[in-house]
């Protein structure tokens, strides 16, 4: 009797970070309830340490008016799945940094979503030509589970730093942690370096616990 065949390994894709699985699907994962959207009052701010010293607003309308681009980038969940191959839409964040300058000395930037939730970032990583507020994923209008109206997409980083229900960008002259840093998350959350938990970081990576 002769031996069968095993079917050949396929090599692991190249797109996905160590320790991560393809997902079929997007999952729709959030921290406590969806909100309740409404267009006469939503509005994004931008404030803190900006170069005029004075706070920036649009209303809805407004945002919805701002330049726009579209990007591809997978999204890689801590929880160690990826949905690989998105193509986002929205306002780059880099447009927003031109309409609402930062001040000299910014280093970081805390955005803001609904119920006070929290992601900080290094302002060159917020700049990067890849972040996104987006309002679209191939080409369909994001759900309210997944953030609609804007959620942040920062491709290069795990999904924990692109919060969803966006309302402010906080400018800021050092860093300080977000929501989830605070709560044992790695300050800088690179997948290729699987910077998963704050027990992880080294000297350097992030402001004192």
């Amino acid at each position: 009797m002769g031996q069968s065949e095993k079917e050949p390994i396929p090599p692991p894709d190249p797109r996905l970070p160590p320790g991560q699985r393809g997902q079929r699907g997007w999952p729709a994962l959030y921290y406590g309830s969806v909100p309740r959207f409404n267009r006469l009052t939503w509005d994004l701010q931008v404030f803190g340490a900006t170069a005029s010293a004075e706070k920036h607003t649009w209303t809805f309308e407004e945002f919805g008016a701002l330049p726009r681009a579209t990007v591809h980038g997978d999204l890689h969940c801590v929880t160690k799945f990826s949905v690989l191959g998105n193509e986002w839409t929205g306002v780059p964040a880099a447009a927003l940094l031109e309409l609402a300058p930062p001040a000299p000395g910014v280093t970081h930037v805390m955005v803001w979503a609904e119920y006070g939730y929290s992601a900080n970032l290094p302002l060159d990583v917020f700049a990067d030509g890849s972040t996104l507020l987006a309002t679209h994923r191939d080409g369909e209008v994001l759900t309210a589970e997944h953030g609609f109206p804007v959620r942040l997409v920062v491709p290069r980083l795990y999904a924990w730093k692109g919060p969803k229900w966006v309302r402010a960008v906080e400018y800021m002259r050092a860093d300080r942690r977000g929501f989830w840093e605070e709560r044992g998350y790695h300050n800088l959350a690179d997948p290729w370096r699987e910077q998963r938990y704050s027990h992880q970081e080294e000297p350097g990576d992030g402001p004192l616990r």
